[in-house]
């Protein structure tokens, strides 16, 4: 059986990138590091990183270890944390992930009221998008995410996740305020046919999402700008090189020169929702974290 502080160590170098700056993150020396990576080898009975490599290069081996060492830390501390709550040792530690416009919207209110309930936990925050919260929540990395869905995005497991519905995000057209069709209460999609549109990155989550919805009333939007910066997008709309549509959290408090309105048919809807594996530890603070989460929710207009 590997040694698990030699895996921590190693754990560590693959994260940092070198062995002076795991050294600094782990309050070791850079000689200590190098003695737990050279034990570490000798009960692997192979090398797990490349010497004289920069930046550091990880074997096959190493490569290997690597993938597997993140996930047995992660679950050994959450063993070490549900045991200790149980006893009474310790308050607690929630590691949590979201995706950018619900850290911005939703958040504030629910950590919040977090804060409250449970002064004395722990809370790490990672701001990241969907497709790197759900391997991390996969991996223990993360306690809790709040990820979203949509029928054109690759499905969430369900045989490894709790999900708890949080807010349905409703896409919204973002025009110029001079626009023709900003006169109106709401827009017709198909009148935005023959638009510029300013969006997302094609590989995005949000350009499939919204070429999905303009595909189903007959045609593809001419992409004149990909960015995935939503504030980004609006100042572009602002000054006139296109439309966007848009989730209804990321125009919340649109800027200056741009017009937000409903679509008259049928809107996209990101489904968001809160998930932890089915084998992660359901403690009081994360049913706190997901009960704040659905309180914030229904405050959203």
């Amino acid at each position: 059986m590997y040694d698990v502080r030699r895996l921590r160590v190693f754990s560590e170098l693959t994260e940092q990138g070198n062995f002076s700056a795991a050294a600094a993150a782990l309050g070791m020396t850079q000689s200590a590091v190098s003695q737990q990576i050279a034990a570490l080898e000798r009960q692997v009975g192979q090398a797990v990183v490349r010497r004289g490599t920069r930046p550091l290069e990880l074997t096959e081996v190493g490569a290997a270890l690597a993938r597997h060492a993140k996930g047995i830390l992660a679950r050994l501390d959450a063993a070490e944390q549900e045991v200790d709550e149980i006893a009474g040792r310790r308050s607690g530690r929630l590691r949590f992930g979201c995706f950018p416009t619900v850290l911005s919207t939703l958040m504030p209110a629910a950590f919040a009221r977090f804060r409250l309930l449970h002064p004395g936990v722990r809370l790490t925050v990672v701001d990241d998008h969907l497709h790197r919260l759900v391997p991390r929540l996969e991996t223990g990395e993360l306690d809790l995410a709040v990820i979203y869905e949509h029928e054109v995005l690759p499905g969430i497991d369900e045989g490894m996740f709790h999900r708890v519905p949080i807010f349905e995000d409703r896409f919204q057209v973002v025009l110029p305020a001079d626009h023709p069709l900003a006169r109106y209460e709401a827009v017709n999609l198909p009148d935005l046919r023959d638009e510029p549109w300013i969006g997302g990155a094609l590989s995005s989550a949000w350009y499939r999402i919204v070429r999905h919805a303009c595909q189903q009333v007959g045609f593809t939007p001419r992409s004149e700008v990909a960015s995935d910066d939503y504030i980004a997008v609006q100042a572009l709309v602002a000054a006139g090189l296109g439309v966007s549509l848009i989730p209804g959290l990321a125009v919340r408090h649109p800027l200056p020169g741009v017009a937000v309105r409903p679509l008259a048919d049928d809107a996209p809807v990101r489904r968001i929702s809160a998930a932890w594996p089915v084998d992660g530890y359901q403690g009081p603070t994360l049913t706190a974290m997901v009960e704040s989460l659905q309180r914030a929710a229904r405050r959203v207009p």
